[in-house]
Order: C-alpha cells, then structure tokens, then sequence
C-alpha cells in the first residue's frame, strides 16, 4: 500500500543518529544518506518498499509534526519493540506511551510510543503471539 513515509526533520545529524538507532534495532538496514541533501532512509531486510525517509522539508521552511499524524513500524518481536524504545528514551526522544499489550486493538498487538527530537511520534509495534516454548 506505502510506496514511502517522509518525516521532516530540523538537524540531520541528531535526527540521523536518533533514527539510525531505531532502525537497527528493528533491523532494518540503510538505503541511503545523502546529510548534503538532508535526508536518509531505511528499507525491509528484503530490499524494496516501502521506504522510512527522514528530511528537511522541501519548501525550505522549519519542519513540524502534524496533529494525529503517527508513523507506526514494524518491530520483529516484542524484545525489539523494547530496545527500540529504550534507545528513543535514552536518546533524546520522548515518551507516549511505554511497551506493552494494548489488547483494545487486538489481543496479541504490543506497541510503544514515543516522539523523536523533531517531535515526531512514532510507534514500533508487534503483532504476533508469544512462541510458545516447549519442553
């Protein structure tokens, strides 16, 4: 459905090193980093789309989050959804909400929130059950 998402930013470098953390430890590798530019983005393991992008805006004037706007990524695992978001708070992000089940969406969904330094909110999130470990 997303070809791509696009972020504004206001200082590359903060944000490039705020966001590079959250996508390492949701595992998602570098596509590109263009800071002459003043955008990056991230893709899948398996290449392709949709792409994370982190910019100055293109109209040149100060970036600003939108009121209700969220991006939401994919964590592989509740563990991930975990660091992530202790990497967010450790480095500069702001809580909105911490890890755990919010069963309101559906039973198995485990999802934290937080705002990067530009102000943007982002959720990483999990969807799958628990494995079952077996003796």
């Amino acid at each position: 459905m997303f070809s791509h998402v696009h972020i504004g930013i206001t200082d590359f470098d903060r944000a490039f090193t705020f966001h590079c953390g959250i996508m390492a430890e949701l595992g998602y590798p570098l596509k590109f980093r263009e800071p002459e530019n003043g955008w990056a983005g991230w893709m899948p393991k398996d290449g392709g789309r949709p792409l994370f992008l982190i910019g100055t805006p293109f109209d040149g004037r100060d970036a600003a989050p939108g009121n209700g706007t969220m991006v939401a990524l994919l964590a592989p695992s509740r563990e991930a959804v975990d660091r992530a978001h202790a990497f967010a708070l450790a480095n500069g992000g702001r809580d909105e909400g911490p890890p755990g089940l919010r069963p309101r969406y559906h039973p198995n969904y485990y999802g934290a929130y937080f705002r990067d330094p530009d102000g943007n909110k982002i959720c990483v999130c999990h969807h799958d059950p628990e494995p079952t470990i077996r003796p």
